[in-house]
């Protein structure tokens, strides 16, 4: 029986990771900082006394923990450093200290790439972070690779704009415009023209699930993956997306786009697909339409 730790577990993309694992009857232990003090698996990166225990025996780490958001790290980045990267190297200490040596997949983001200097990005593209957040990210990439040289089995995964839940953050974009549409509240669009490559958290769950099974498999030297669908939507487009959908004409307000947020972005995954068998299903057309009627049933 394998049994995998994730720390982060109650977050958008551990609820749906656990409940695939779950499914395959892999043991699982849960490490967050939103379960109650007194929880059996309340847990904080930052103490290690409480990882290492938790990691013991557990033969895989699945490391979601972070501060999640490049809005939280822009209004406290000492928060986001410490968590974000330090906080990596303390997941990292106590693997090593486990008897066990368990693998470690790490979970990344698109915001290392920042501005790519070309279009589509692929796993390759150099790093080029705008903000803490990503300048985090990157960090802790480095530190997840020089974790091979010291016994460990590490990945990477980089995730891009995942939506789709009701268990994330209701003012992220996506979740933001559908709960707007299905109200029939004002729309705010931070720049009509910023794209972005929107992924679907059954996509990325199942994605995330195939990278896990390699490293039970214990394939190593693993490169990067980023599970993007390699198309890019607007804004705006995502807006009235959900606006037809909501069939209640919400007003569509423009906003000026944040100084410290990426333009643009999508992703060519050719190299990830290739390795996994991995293909996107839920397109973002389909993806809003979810969620909005997920709004609206909640709001009926």
């Amino acid at each position: 029986m394998t049994k995998i730790l994730i720390t982060g577990a109650e977050g958008l993309i551990g609820t749906a990771v656990c409940k695939r694992l779950k499914q395959l009857s892999i043991d699982i232990v849960r490490f967050d900082k939103k379960f109650p003090i007194t929880h059996p698996y309340y847990g904080d990166i930052l103490n290690k006394e409480k990882l290492q225990d938790a990691i013991a025996n557990c033969d895989g780490i699945i490391h979601l923990a972070a501060v999640s958001r490049v809005i939280w790290g822009e209004k406290d980045p000492q928060l986001c450093w410490k968590t974000n990267y330090e906080g990596t190297l303390s997941v990292i200490e106590s693997a090593c200290l486990s008897p066990k040596k368990p693998w470690l997949l790490y979970a990344s983001s698109r915001e290392v790439y920042g501005k790519p200097l070309l279009l589509p990005a692929t796993e390759e593209s150099p790093y080029n972070a705008i903000n803490i957040y990503g300048e985090s990210k990157i960090e802790a990439e480095k530190a997840i690779l020089r974790a091979r040289k010291v016994g460990l089995n590490t990945a990477i995964v980089r995730y891009s704009n995942v939506y789709g839940s009701l268990y994330d953050h209701h003012d992220r974009v996506i979740p933001a415009f559908c709960k707007a549409a299905a109200m029939g509240n004002p729309i705010r669009v931070d720049g009509f023209l910023h794209t972005f490559d929107f992924t679907h958290i059954n996509d990325v769950a199942e994605g995330t699930l195939k990278i896990i099974l390699l490293l039970c498999e214990n394939k190593k030297e693993l490169h990067p993956f980023h599970l993007t669908t390699g198309k890019e939507t607007s804004l705006l487009e995502a807006a009235e997306l959900a606006n037809k959908i909501g069939k209640k004409y919400s007003k569509i307000i423009e906003a000026p786009p944040r100084n410290y947020d990426v333009p643009n972005f999508y992703g060519d995954s050719a190299k990830t697909r290739n390795t996994l068998g991995w293909e996107p299903k839920v397109g973002i057309e389909e993806g809003i339409e979810r969620l909005t009627k997920v709004f609206q049933m909640k709001h009926a």
